[in-house]
């Protein structure tokens, strides 16, 4: 049994932590976001970016402990598009495992996934998926691999426009909300799921950031 508390820094970056320790995914370099800076303090374990793109790489932001990493990790490799990788290359959805509980970052995926794809994602019981088109999947797909997924499961949306914070060709999260049905927007910055009790929701949270 574990408990896993989610933090979330802004568009795909996330803090993944435990009692054994934590993990980041895809910090962001200062400048590369729009509207959206990262603490100076981000302190983890381990740090996990997707692929080299500056919006998702920059894992000198995250001040490493020493320690080794707490979790089992396990990667997909797909396409950061929809034709195959040749118009951005590829880049890599990961799975933490901790205490019975599977936490799934899938990246820049570009394309739905295919059937042994859908089969790994099926073993997570939350998912950190991105939601706003042009360089991912848009609405309508990561609606459709919601449909696909295990319950309950937590999906946390990522990868979306909101006011000042996002790049102009993304969905804003208002557009996506009218076509992913049941978003439960929460005003926190985080939220702690129980191996025991996995909460069967498709949530945003508020990002954490710079003060």
């Amino acid at each position: 049994m574990a408990n896993v508390r989610i933090q979330y820094y802004g568009h795909s970056c996330f803090k993944v932590s435990t009692e054994s320790g934590s993990a980041v995914f895809d910090p962001y370099e200062d400048g590369s976001v729009p509207g959206t800076t990262l603490p100076e303090d981000l302190k983890a374990d381990a740090v996990f970016c997707s692929h080299d793109h500056h919006d998702h790489n920059a894992a000198g932001q995250v001040k490493l402990t020493g320690r080794a990493c707490p979790f089992g990790v396990s990667f997909l490799t797909v396409p950061h598009d929809d034709a195959n990788g040749e118009k951005r290359g590829f880049c890599r959805i990961t799975f933490l495992e901790t205490g019975g509980l599977t936490v799934a970052h899938l990246g820049d995926l570009g394309r739905l996934p295919t059937e042994d794809e859908y089969e790994k994602l099926g073993q997570a019981d939350i998912l950190l998926i991105p939601c706003a088109g042009f360089y991912t999947i848009d609405a309508e797909e990561t609606k459709e691999i919601i449909r696909r997924l295990k319950t309950p499961s937590l999906k946390i949306l990522m990868h979306y426009r909101e006011g000042s914070r996002g790049y102009d060709v993304q969905k804003t999260i208002s557009e996506v909300m009218q076509i992913i049905p049941g978003v439960v927007r929460l005003p926190e910055t985080e939220i702690t799921a129980d191996s025991r009790a996995v909460p069967d929701q498709i949530i945003t949270l508020e990002p954490l950031q710079a003060e």
